[in-house]
């Protein structure tokens, strides 16, 4: 959906013209206050990673709720955030050397912006490039579970490109990693296993770079996974995490929500029937939903998403089981006994209905707006922005 959703501004949710992008606001705010409070009890700072909602409203209660700083994935995301004051950003991913232009813009705008990387080349690029002109702040990717990018903890690479940082003028601000393999996790003490992986992995990064007598004041963890399920984070100094803001149905499969918990759904409406195959046809397909089969994995698969009444109530034994670029089908899963279900009979054509989603972010990203949907049924516009 390209375009803004005029009807964003009705006073229901039944006005609104679909497919559009729902969020809870009382399951939102309490995504937000559980996360804040998990982090407070465990005595370190929270800095939300905004990439899932790339929405300023919905940073701005991250921060009134007790956040310090926030975590982007954009240089974007990060110019947009400074432009409406936020001034304490983390840019998770490894910098590009052609984006150090950009970034140093944005710290000459008085952007306190740290920036993450984790080889040589891109170490010493940056020195090339910041040498006379700005002294940036760096966090070098620690890899603590194998599950994308980083520097292991216990390799000669990890000194190597510390020393160059610091020899280079560059302000080591010390390591970040992020668990991204919790994804994969089962069960709690799965969870809780991986949770003190990420922590002690990090922490003994840290402690090699200042027993080479080199700074490493920050030690950055964080999955929503993780965070939700660390039993201690001795050593950490900070947490970042971004789906538990609105969760989706991978987190529920993981184990970290409820479904119930799920701020996030996608208003739609039933167009159509193939009453032979028991399918309801909706309008809400991949460009709606997002493509992502995240739960594909998992013990429980939900195709491209769960199905809703339109009170947001989920139907259990329905999903999206196909998804084309406007039209998705409504039937079944597979595999639960109960027979043939007339859905002309019980999703008549314009039956209003929400989809969970798989992947939050996914689908968010689909949309330039959220309709919040207040305790009392109102409903306002939440701008979100899309790009690099």
């Amino acid at each position: 959906m390209s375009a803004s959703n005029s009807s964003l501004q009705s006073a229901t949710l039944a006005e609104l013209a679909t497919p559009c992008a729902v969020v809870d606001e009382r399951k939102l705010q309490r995504n937000i206050e559980r996360m804040q409070r998990r982090m407070d009890e465990l005595g370190v700072s929270f800095r939300p990673h905004v990439k899932t909602t790339k929405c300023l409203a919905i940073a701005e209660r991250q921060r009134a709720a007790g956040a310090v700083g926030i975590t982007v994935s954009t240089l974007k995301e990060a110019e947009q955030f400074h432009e409406a004051g936020f001034d304490d950003i983390l840019l998770g991913v490894c910098i590009a050397p052609d984006k150090l232009p950009r970034a140093l813009a944005l710290c000459q705008r008085g952007c306190k912006l740290t920036l993450v990387l984790d080889s040589l080349a891109t170490a010493e690029a940056l020195l090339a490039f910041g040498r006379d002109k700005h002294r940036f702040d760096v966090l070098i990717e620690i890899d603590t579970d194998g599950h994308r990018s980083g520097v292991e903890p216990y390799a000669d690479l990890l000194l190597a490109i510390a020393q160059v940082l610091h020899d280079g003028g560059v302000t080591l601000q010390g390591v970040m990693t992020h668990a991204g393999s919790s994804y994969n996790c089962r069960d709690r003490a799965g969870l809780e296993a991986l949770a003190e992986q990420e922590r002690a992995l990090s922490v003994l990064a840290a402690q090699r770079i200042r027993a080479a007598g080199l700074p490493c004041p920050v030690v950055s963890v964080g999955s929503t996974p993780t965070a939700l399920s660390a039993t201690h984070l001795d050593g950490v100094t900070e947490v970042r995490a971004g789906v538990y803001v609105l969760f989706d149905l991978v987190m529920a499969g993981v184990g970290v929500c409820t479904t119930q918990e799920i701020a996030l759904s996608v208003a739609t409406t039933v167009i159509g029937h193939q009453a032979a195959k028991s399918w309801a046809i909706v309008d809400a397909g991949w460009m709606a939903l997002s493509r992502d089969r995240g739960t594909q994995r998992q013990a429980v698969d939900q195709g491209y998403g769960l199905v809703c009444a339109e009170d947001g109530t989920p139907l259990h034994d329905l999903i999206v089981i196909g998804a084309n670029q406007e039209h998705g089908i409504i039937g079944r899963r597979e595999g639960v006994d109960g027979g043939r279900v007339d859905l002309a009979l019980a999703m008549p054509v314009g039956t209003r209905l929400r989809i969970l989603p798989n992947h939050a972010c996914a689908t968010g990203a689909q949309y330039d707006d959220y309709a919040l949907l207040s305790a009392q049924g109102g409903i306002s516009k939440l701008t979100r922005f899309r790009g690099w």
